[in-house]
């Protein structure tokens, strides 16, 4: 197995452009930053984004938001987030591990938290963990949403056919054989998990597969994984049958065939009386 740090990807300006990329191309898919669900008529609205990365969710949320709303972004490394000075007011962002302890300040301090694709950064194992960690963050009747991409949905969507696929098959394959994030198992239980694991209530599932136009999109999108994952590896050998394979892929992608995934969105209400 490659030898792969705690977060996969590079923490550079290709690495914010995909993350920036995908959050305008979730919303498209989805069609809201907040689900329907969650009310948001409270001006004084306090709002968690952990693992923030650029804060792209948190300012396009804010822009729909009073500005009374305090909208706090909470990650374990800050490099991807815009300096403060030209950030609104109401914004502003913190480190914080998702697997560490929740600070003294922010247990029960938010009305609503949101997480989004962090999947490729943790482990099956650590999920119920993680729920119950992030869940003592929320105000009793508050609300998480968590969004994810089912990477065990993967299947190869083609205009014709007689498509080759054949890069595309062996891509999926090399690269989740170097960490087991790259090839989660967990997001098909995450509604359930945020039952037993996370003790949340009117629990829903927004389960969507994007059409074929965005599903191609979102591939291209994700096809900048690759590049970085070839970065940040110690395996030379993986390095250079990525370098060999992705003009493969990028041909076949044009040629029309495409990697598309089902994706989630749950939420969840934590209950006004334990």
């Amino acid at each position: 197995m490659a030898s792969i740090p705690n977060y996969v990807f590079t923490r550079d300006y290709i690495d914010n452009n995909r993350i920036n990329l995908q959050h305008h191309q979730w919303t498209e898919l989805f069609g809201y930053l907040l689900h329907p669900q969650i009310p948001t008529t409270n001006t004084n609205l306090r709002v968690a984004d952990v693992g923030t990365g650029t804060g792209a969710w948190l300012t396009s949320l804010g822009a729909n938001l009073p500005s009374t709303a305090q909208l706090d972004g909470l990650d374990v490394s800050l490099q991807a987030t815009p300096p403060a000075e030209w950030l609104p007011g109401n914004i502003r962002f913190r480190r914080w591990d998702i697997r560490e302890t929740v600070p003294e300040d922010l247990v029960e301090a938010y009305d609503v938290v949101h997480i989004r694709l962090l999947s490729f950064v943790l482990h099956n194992e650590e999920i119920p963990h993680i729920l119950q960690n992030v869940t003592k963050l929320i105000k009793p009747g508050g609300y998480l949403q968590w969004a994810e991409a089912d990477v065990a949905s993967f299947r190869i969507e083609k205009t014709n056919p007689n498509n080759s696929t054949e890069a595309l098959t062996r891509l999926l394959s090399l690269s989740q054989g170097q960490d087991t994030r790259l090839n989660p198992k967990w997001v098909p239980q995450l509604a359930e998990l945020f039952s037993s694991s996370g003790g949340l209530c009117n629990v829903q599932a927004d389960v969507r597969d994007a059409p074929n136009h965005l599903a191609l999109a979102m591939h291209e999108c994700n096809l900048l994984v690759h590049e970085l994952l070839a970065r940040t590896t110690k395996i030379e050998s993986y390095a250079k049958e990525l370098e060999d394979l992705m003009p493969r892929v990028a041909a076949e992608t044009r040629e029309g065939a495409c990697w598309a995934f089902t994706r989630w969105t749950v939420v969840g209400m934590k209950p006004l009386v334990p």
